[in-house]
């Protein structure tokens, strides 16, 4: 690390122009082949992944992407009034000639299959069916576009005119640049306040830019050579201008820390470097090695989403530890403020002696660790009870904000024509002879006797002897546990007793299904999962500090800071708590990926602090043998620089609820609540206050476990060799000094 160091600030002109090649290259590059996203949730082998399959087979000219135009009259007409059904019918009519629109369907169409079924029983609601000729991925945005734009110049006083479906959600914005405006203004302020100089304070923030504009174009391309989920981009810079500030804000800290006992520039660059860098190269590390453990799941949805967000963490560590150092170098002791700058010149250097809140909030902790373990403990329970009623599940368009137009839409569809509109299931077999046709015809009596069934639509037949398909209408929402149940039901017992003595096979398909499957996966996968990583993180800081009760306690905290930060999305999110207030859309389920990123983020998140809290009460360990006096010593060195770095990381994500993405946002409340926890409750209060009631217990480790183990450093140890400057008292002294 030392030699890579050097390198960067001896060739600092050098190392900041490749980095902006490499910006300005990757930037090119994904404007210019565009962005191919995919949101596949199917999992292959699963019941809707073989409907699907079958469906694309059997009608490979079914059509593209589905949307629809939702109409509603005021109370003193109908739909089918005669102003409103010529106004709406010449709007379809130009709907059907807009560029890339394969048909229309709507209620008016004489004769037309279905079209009976399109206005409600009241007559005020009606909608019809767009579909395009290329599938959601391939659809052009402006074609969607011009879609909503004709729709929506039919509207008038006493006819609202609304829009849904999955090409009609591309038009509407979802933008981080708000979100990484603010989150950026927010940690400026406060490296501000940390560091006194408006130099050093812009340092973290042109290394975390530069990196994840890099990142992000990085995935752009990724998406074109493997499955990328849209909001993949978002997600990568939301965790890349996190980590990336802080690792640079840890690695700033040091290098001031060097300027302040006088070294030269680079020779506190490079010290810098050599020591906090190999910490936040570890913490990189094990961040990538927790999201790229969802690989194990083998889901190609997560598989792009692991390596997107690694990816995003690998170029801030590279950041960090090159580009950084370059700029450390170039604005020479500017790094530290005037007043730091003139005492210097004044009085030269002096140790760095914990003081003020820090120092105190330290000895507090010593001298109540049973009662402040005692609130930190009762805090977490207290988030966590909200866990217990966690749903998982996948959100829609009804889930948007209220004044979306696909909200609106799906509202209209819900009120009516039922709330299982939204989400019909697809029934997809194939046929083999008279037999099954006969069996097939008499299906949808039984469908339409089964309990949570609204409509049935009649069979659709292909070609000869291939395969047919129905649609089935629950009388729940998509997300409801009893359209859950329902798909179950059917899969279980209805489906299989009605093609008893013949070869059909029926396979429940759509949206509602493929999102049900998906979920019931990661469930159950979901405990490998966490057992790996939580395990991965025992073995990594069994290796970093020798000792088996500092490992356990990490795993119990991971734990903790993963079910609080459940318990607080579950109540903004599922129990609606403020998420129509933050813009955030109507309550419903927890999307079922979240716990499988969330722990892999958290995991990497957690390691941060846990390295830079313990590594400096182990270096004290080492050296004065005395329990009581490493934790305090640990705490007080570190706990101003954890805090700022999680108030940094804390205003990143809470910006990002202003992005317009559920998912995100999501992310964002999440990952903010997991850090404040874990940096203000876990880290600065209930680590050090059990590591003070476990005493030498904490570094125990069998001897022979000891000789096994190989040795590894995670942070170099400042040299301690140097002679002593004037006015400089030793490490002992400064310890003499902290209070009691």
């Amino acid at each position: 690390m030392a030699a890579l160091a050097r390198w960067c600030v001896r060739h600092r002109l050098v190392a900041v122009l490749l980095w902006l090649l490499a910006l300005g290259s990757t930037a090119a590059a994904a404007a210019a082949v565009g962005s191919a996203y995919s949101n596949d949730y199917e999992v292959p082998g699963t019941e809707s992944d073989r409907a699907s399959r079958l469906l694309a087979e059997g009608f490979p000219d079914l059509g593209g992407d589905g949307d629809f135009v939702v109409w509603h009259t005021g109370a003193d007409q109908t739909v089918r009034a005669a102003a409103v059904e010529q106004t709406m019918t010449e709007t379809l009519d130009r709907i059907a000639e807009l560029p890339g629109i394969a048909s229309v369907a709507g209620p008016y169409t004489d004769g037309g299959s279905g079209s009976a079924a399109r206005i409600s029983a009241d007559g005020r609601t009606a909608y019809a069916t767009v579909t395009f000729r290329e599938q959601l991925d391939s659809v052009d945005p402006a074609q969607a576009e011009a879609l909503v734009a004709t729709a929506k110049a039919a509207a008038a006083d006493g006819l609202d005119v609304e829009l849904g479906g999955g090409a009609i959600g591309l038009t509407e914005s979802k933008s981080a640049k708000t979100a990484e405006i603010v989150g950026v203004a927010v940690a400026a302020v406060v490296l501000f306040l940390a560091f006194g100089s408006l130099a050093a304070s812009l340092l973290p923030i042109a290394t975390a830019v530069v990196s994840v504009g890099t990142a992000y174009a990085g995935i752009v391309l990724l998406g074109h050579v493997m499955t990328v989920a849209d909001f993949a981009p978002m997600l990568g810079t939301l965790i890349g201008l996190g980590v990336g500030i802080d690792y640079a804000l840890f690695i700033v800290t040091r290098h001031r820390k060097g300027l302040k006992r006088g070294l030269p520039v680079a020779e506190a660059a490079e010290q810098a470097v050599a020591t906090t860098g190999r910490a936040v190269v570890f913490a990189g590390a094990t961040v990538c090695i927790a999201l790229l453990g969802m690989l194990i799941l083998r889901l190609s949805f997560l598989n792009g989403v692991a390596i997107a967000a690694s990816l995003t963490v690998i170029l801030t560590v590279a950041a960090s530890v090159t580009l950084l150092p370059a700029l450390l170098s170039l604005i020479g002791p500017r790094a530290l403020s005037r007043r730091e700058r003139r005492r210097l010149a004044e009085r030269g250097p002096l140790p760095e002696v914990p003081t003020g809140l820090a120092a105190r909030w330290s000895a507090f902790v010593e001298r109540h660790p049973k009662a402040l373990g005692g609130v930190a403990v009762a805090v977490i329970a207290l988030l966590a009870v909200p866990t217990l009623s966690l749903h998982l599940g996948t959100s829609d368009q009804g889930n948007n904000a209220s004044t979306a137009t696909t909200r609106q839409a799906y509202d209209l569809l819900a009120d009516g024509f039922g709330p299982g509109v939204n989400g019909p299931l697809t029934l997809v077999t194939e046929i083999h002879g008279a037999a099954d046709r006969l069996a097939l015809d008499n299906l949808g009596a039984t469908l339409r006797a089964t309990p949570g069934v609204d409509s049935v639509s009649p069979v659709t037949y292909g070609d000869g002897d291939g395969a047919a398909f129905l649609t089935v209408v629950p009388d729940s929402a998509p997300q409801s546990q009893r359209t859950s149940d329902l798909v179950d039901r059917l899969r279980s017992d209805v489906l299989p007793r009605a093609g008893t003595g013949t070869s059909l096979d029926v396979h429940v398909g759509g949206v509602t299904a493929g999102y049900d499957d998906f979920a019931e996966i990661i469930v159950g996968k979901l405990p490998l999962f966490v057992g790996v990583v939580i395990g991965l993180g025992c073995v990594l800081l069994l290796l970093a500090f020798r000792s088996v009760g500092i490992p356990l306690k990490a795993a119990v905290m991971n734990v903790a800071a993963v079910a609080a930060s459940f318990g607080v999305v579950v109540a903004v999110f599922q129990w609606g708590w403020g998420s129509e207030l933050l813009g955030l859309g109507r309550a419903g389920p927890i999307e079922p990926f979240l716990p499988v990123i969330m722990v892999s983020v958290l995991f990497g998140l957690s390691m941060d602090y846990q390295v830079f809290l313990v590594s400096r009460m182990y270096e004290e360990w080492l050296e004065t043998g005395d329990n009581r006096v490493a934790v305090r010593v640990g705490l007080a060195e570190t706990s101003r620089v954890i805090n700022s770095a999680a108030v940094i990381m804390i205003s990143v994500f809470l910006a990002f609820v202003l992005s317009g993405d559920r998912v995100i946002a999501m992310f964002g409340i999440a990952l903010a609540a997991a850090v404040a926890l874990d940096a203000f409750v876990l880290r600065t209060l209930l680590v050090p206050a059990l590591m003070h009631l476990l005493g030498g217990a904490n570094w125990w480790l069998p001897a022979r476990l000891d000789r096994w183990l190989p040795r590894i450093s995670i942070e170099v140890p400042e040299p301690r060799h140097r002679a002593r400057i004037p006015g400089r008292r030793d490490r002992q002294d400064e310890r003499s000094r902290l209070p009691m």
